[in-house]
């Protein structure tokens, strides 16, 4: 009996135009959102930028002028707090310019930064551990803690700013234990704890929400093989909860962050940003009422201080925005993708 050869069915290379294909209605489906990033995020962006080498408009006979090309003179207000004089000169910027804040408004909010964020992550990581076990109730009580988070901002700052009133509810708490009236929006320090206070009850169900969904993705096979090993508790939460979790806690910890960073509402509404309670943002609104120009070099400063934190948590910290699953490196871009090669002894 003759034997048959089964020949495999040709395969060459892939074929480029279906790549091409692919490609171009990928560009197709995204080129509608790549349109409105680029008018409501890029235009923005570049308009302040070329806005921040201008000088502001000028009172000359009766009458505003432009005030022609800044250089880096509006950054250099800022960041030097460099001011002109009557004759034209620059010098430092005499106290009570609004120049001469900018350093103060940004250790105050890298301070609410730090500490605001430190208590959010120190309560989210507790309230995700409770939320993550199995108890009578569980699903309400993770709807409750939603609760703060869902209010509106301007809500949740005129509900403490009543709290903290001088005969407010926290006050009338204090009485009870003989403490005497706090001052808590009128006063330096009080008015930036309390501003803390409610910014973490307002946003630590979000940090516990995002923690919480890196707990469930912890097989409970994992903790038994520990305690079966004789691991404490402890162990078990630094060893294995921690490590498992860096990478949803470090984004959450990224998406808070960067949101302090540009605090507005919370401070604005409940101390109007006086008593050393003003904020980059606050600083760039204040500006914006005095000159336009020099705003928008403090809100690209701005931008850029954002930016390179971003940077520095997804670069070195491990903050993985876009999950990849293991093994998948990061895309070289413009790197020629390699052809497929025939199957060796298949026909051409």
């Amino acid at each position: 009996m003759a034997s048959s050869t089964i020949t495999a069915p040709p395969q060459g290379k892939t074929p480029k135009s279906l790549r091409a294909g692919e490609g171009r209605r990928g560009m197709l489906l995204v080129a509608p959102t790549l349109v409105m990033l680029a008018l409501v995020i890029i235009y923005p962006l570049v308009r302040a930028v070329v806005l921040s080498f201008q000088k502001d408009q000028q009172l000359v006979g009766g009458f505003f002028q432009q005030g022609g090309s800044a250089g880096f003179s509006n950054y250099t207000h800022w960041l030097l707090q460099r001011c002109p004089d009557s004759a034209g000169n620059m010098v430092s910027c005499p106290p009570g310019n609004i120049g001469s804040e900018f350093w103060g408004a940004f250790g105050v909010t890298v301070f609410w930064t730090v500490v605001s964020v430190g208590i959010e992550v120190a309560l989210g990581l507790w309230f995700a551990t409770i939320m993550n076990r199995e108890f009578k109730g569980r699903g309400l009580v993770r709807a409750a803690i939603l609760i703060p988070w869902a209010i509106p901002t301007a809500v949740t700052a005129k509900l403490w700013f009543f709290i903290y009133a001088y005969d407010g509810v926290l006050n009338k708490i204090l009485g009870y234990f003989g403490v005497s009236p706090v001052l808590w929006t009128s006063s330096t320090w009080p008015a930036r704890f309390g501003i803390i206070i409610a910014d973490a009850w307002k946003t630590t169900p979000f940090m516990a929400l995002l923690i919480l969904a890196g707990l469930q993705l912890i097989s409970k096979d994992v903790y038994e093989a520990a305690e079966v090993d004789g691991a404490s508790r402890w162990q078990i939460f630094t060893k294995i909860t921690l490590p498992l979790i860096k990478v949803p806690l470090m984004v959450a910890v990224l998406f808070r962050v960067l949101d302090v960073m540009r605090i507005f509402d919370l401070p604005y509404i409940m101390t109007g940003g006086a008593n050393g309670t003003t904020s980059l943002s606050i600083l760039v609104v204040q500006q914006i009422q005095q000159g336009f120009n020099s705003a928008s070099a403090l809100s690209t400063i701005v931008f850029l201080i954002i930016a390179l934190t971003a940077f520095i948590f997804v670069k070195f910290l491990g903050a993985d925005v876009i999950q990849r699953p293991p093994g998948q490196t990061k895309r070289k871009w413009f790197r020629r993708r390699p052809d497929v090669e025939a199957p060796e002894g298949a026909e051409a």
